[in-house]
């Protein structure tokens, strides 16, 4: 049986960043990825890149790798501005309001060449990178025999580690296996997918010369739209006149439980069930350019882009993240630990982060710091996630109209987040409203009472 001193199960950027870690620090760290061809990637064999890849400033620092540390081709442009459209008023942010030491306001990224850097960094750290190996199980010895955790691999093969990494990104095939020999109930009861994980499905497409000049710089967000918790479609531009148009909802909505479905302006009357993603985004491009242009012809598909054909659907990990078995030798990272924000759609950032502090700790032999090093390191970003999910989770399209109106009137004061800033009360009755709602759901989530499965939970 080969032997490591660390195993990590995913090759995304949570898995790759623990396995770059590990090995900077000396210890024999493999990392093992089932792999998903992708139509962007097909020279290689690699982890199910299905994101909408863009980085806000802020993250860059969360993240620490700045863009100038990348290869070329990784980067696609750089962002100046985000824009949300309510069904009749909108919001534009030219600054999240926190500092950072990357210039722009963020950037767009091609995230299988974003992978692949990342893969090719723990490489040369001298970390082992497997791909086209699946986990089919995992055993933890608790006896001190032998190694560890055993994994068994689909070919048959097994190998043995002292510290076990799991990545396996928000579907946590291994991962909820592993931490149902760690809790006293049934893990499914927290974390069943069907509930705490949203599904979004994207298209690359070819916008007209003039409307991407219209969408370059900015990361566009339709909220209001349609129905669901932190539902929305969105437009992130990326080069060469391609823009990512998707949306992210959550799975199995039933379309009888939506109230008012008049007001959503992505909803038709004779609808009989929730629209599928490529309907919803026929619609969005009709709604925004159908005026203009015949969206069939002038915004094709770029079928060389995406996971397949110039599409891709994934899922997308809850805004309520877990802590890890440490006692177990176990460290859970990135989507998998739910790091990653259905609010944003954001989770790149905090996945290296989170795995580079279990990556550094597994080599240094102990990993019992790590939940608390990682609500150190991204517990203000994942704080503001869930206050701001939790806050707009029974929002209708009207309720975001108010939102976006009362916002802008802070942000005549204030840069992004800052206009939460109490000084900005002046601004009238319903920015205090607004205000004092952040502040107080913020306060209720304090002192990392924001996850899903504590430290506590465990029973090793």
């Amino acid at each position: 049986m080969e032997r490591f001193d660390v195993a990590v199960v995913g090759g995304g950027p949570a898995g790759s960043s623990a396995g770059h870690a590990a090995a900077s620090r000396g210890a024999s760290a493999v990392v093992l990825e089932k792999g998903v061809p992708r139509a962007d990637r097909p020279d290689r064999l690699g982890p199910d890149s299905t994101d909408a890849a863009g980085i806000l400033d802020y993250w860059v620092d969360i993240m620490g790798i700045h863009p100038d540390e990348m290869p070329e081709g990784v980067v696609l442009g750089t962002l100046d501005r985000a824009e949300f459209i309510g069904p009749s008023e909108s919001l534009t942010l030219r600054s999240t309001g926190i500092e950072s030491s990357y210039d722009n306001f963020g950037f767009c990224m091609q995230r299988a060449r974003f992978d692949d850097f990342l893969r090719d960094r723990a490489e040369e750290a001298g970390a082992e990178y497997r791909a086209g190996v699946s986990v089919r199980s995992v055993e933890t010895d608790r006896d001190g025999d032998g190694p560890r955790h055993r994994l068994e691999l689909a070919s048959g093969d097994e190998l043995g580690a002292e510290f076990l990494i799991l990545a396996d990104g928000p579907q946590r095939q291994v991962t909820n296996r592993v931490l149902d020999e760690c809790l006293p109930f049934d893990v499914t009861e927290r974390l069943s997918t069907r509930e705490t994980n949203h599904i979004a499905y994207q298209e690359h497409r070819r916008l007209p010369e003039e409307v991407f000049e219209e969408v370059a710089g900015a990361i566009k967000f339709w909220w209001g739209h349609m129905p669901g918790h932190t539902a929305y479609p969105w437009i992130f531009p990326n080069d060469d006149n391609v823009a990512r148009i998707g949306l992210t909802m959550p799975i199995g909505m039933d379309i009888d439980a939506v109230e008012n479905r008049e007001d959503y302006p992505l909803l038709r009357p004779d609808d009989e069930r929730i629209p599928q993603g490529t309907e919803y985004i026929r619609r969005l491009l009709e709604q925004e350019y159908g005026d203009e242009y015949d969206i069939e012809d002038d915004f094709p598909l770029v079928e060389d882009r995406g996971k397949s054909k110039g599409t891709e659907t994934y899922a997308i990990s809850s805004t309520r993240p877990i802590d890890s078995p440490t006692g177990a030798g176990v460290a859970v990272v990135g989507g998998a630990m739910g790091a990653t924000s259905a609010f944003h759609e954001g989770g790149d950032h905090t996945a290296v982060r989170t795995g580079a502090i279990a990556g550094e700790l597994a080599a240094d032999g102990d990993l019992a710091p790590y939940n608390a090093r990682w609500k150190d390191a991204i517990g203000d970003e994942i704080l503001r996630n869930v206050a701001m999910a939790d806050i707009v989770h029974d929002y209708e399209p009207d309720d975001w109209d108010w939102a976006f109106a009362t916002a802008r009137k802070l942000l005549e004061n204030s840069d992004g987040y800052g206009l939460f800033d109490t000084s900005n009360l002046r601004a009238g009755f319903g920015a205090a409203k607004l205000v004092t709602t952040y502040k107080r759901t913020k306060f209720s989530f304090r002192n990392g009472k924001y996850v899903q499965i504590g430290e506590s939970d465990y029973t090793v």
